[in-house]
């Protein structure tokens, strides 16, 4: 039986607030405004359809990104969805419905980042939430890149600080869903292996 977490609906609007810098602006422009920061990161981790698109297009290839062929809940372009599965990705497909972290997305994030091999992680459900588990498992130094919905891209800095206020709002999740399962997630996402 899978394992999962699920966003109670008193804490979605925390989920609405840019967890890193917000750049404001659309498509290549965004790009351009962010891409000085991006120096050398541990790795490169983007999460969602046209942020991965944006960059792919823009010539920078993430280490891992996150997609599920959708943006604001509608299918992308095809053009989108072609770009996205560029052939220096291998993928890995799991299954991670809307307003939840599975056990199984946290297992693969677990799998990727152990991995050198780029990777395109295809999500039959929806990424949102991705990000959470993302920046809490991210090596140190890491920057990952997820789409703010009309605004524009939110870039983040993988830093203990950031790590730390990530496992604050992961504590509210995993106590509204306390159960014994979740213990595992919960030593998964503090970088244990599975027990």
């Amino acid at each position: 039986m899978s394992v999962h977490i699920e966003l109670p609906t008193e804490l979605r609007p925390l989920m609405k607030r840019p967890l890193g810098t917000l750049y404001r602006g659309k498509g290549r422009d965004t790009v351009e405004k962010f891409v000085g920061e991006l120096a050398s990161p541990t790795k490169l981790i983007s999460v969602g359809d046209v942020t991965t698109f944006h960059l792919l297009e823009a010539g920078i290839i993430p280490d891992i990104c996150i997609v599920d062929n959708r943006t604001k809940r509608k299918p992308v372009s095809r053009d989108v969805s072609d770009r996205n599965r560029d052939k220096v990705y291998e993928e890995v497909s799991v299954d991670n419905p809307a307003g939840i972290i599975t056990d199984e997305l946290i297992k693969t994030l677990c799998e990727a980042f152990a991995s050198e091999k780029l990777l395109r992680i295809f999500v039959r459900g929806e990424e949102d939430l991705a990000t959470l588990p993302v920046i809490l498992m991210a090596p140190l130094g890491s920057v990952v890149l997820y789409g703010q919905p009309d605004e524009g891209v939110v870039f983040v800095k993988v830093t203990e600080k950031k790590k730390e206020e990530i496992r604050v709002l992961f504590e509210k999740l995993i106590s509204k869903n306390q159960n014994t399962e979740l213990d595992k997630i919960r030593r998964i996402l503090d970088g244990h292996k599975d027990p």
